[in-house]
C-alpha cells in the first residue's frame, strides 16, 4: 500500500478562480486549478498528446487541452470530449491557513 505525502505548493491568492497552474513536485508535473472557489489538481500533461493543461482553456470545470481540443473534467480527471481518451491522474488537494498542499503517492 502506498503511501500519500503532501508538498506546500503555493498559496490560496496565487489563483483566481477559473485559473491553472503549473506545478512540479518531485518529478511530478501538476496542474493546479481553482473553480468555484475549490481548489484541483491533475496531471498537467493531456492523454492525447501531453500539451500542458495548465496552459488550457478553462471553463465550466472543464479544462481543454490547448493542441487538440481534447477536454478533461477538472475534478474527476475523466476525459469529456474526444480525441482525449484517457483519465488524467488526479490529486487530493487539501488547505492549511493560506497555503494550498497536493497529495502526491510515494
Amino acid at each position: 500500500m502506498s503511501t500519500v505525502t503532501y508538498h506546500v505548493v503555493g498559496t490560496t491568492s496565487d489563483l483566481r478562480d477559473g485559473d491553472a497552474r503549473r506545478v512540479v513536485v518531485g518529478e511530478r508535473a501538476i496542474a493546479l486549478f481553482r473553480i468555484d472557489g475549490a481548489f484541483f489538481a491533475t496531471g498537467d500533461a493531456c492523454t492525447h498528446a501531453f500539451g500542458s493543461l495548465s496552459e488550457g482553456y478553462v471553463e465550466g470545470g472543464e479544462v481543454e487541452c490547448p493542441l487538440h481540443g481534447g477536454r478533461f473534467d477538472i475534478r474527476t480527471g475523466e476525459a469529456t470530449c474526444f480525441p482525449a481518451a484517457r483519465a488524467l491522474e488526479t490529486y487530493e488537494v487539501r488547505i492549511a491557513g493560506e497555503d494550498i498542499l497536493i497529495g502526491v503517492p510515494d
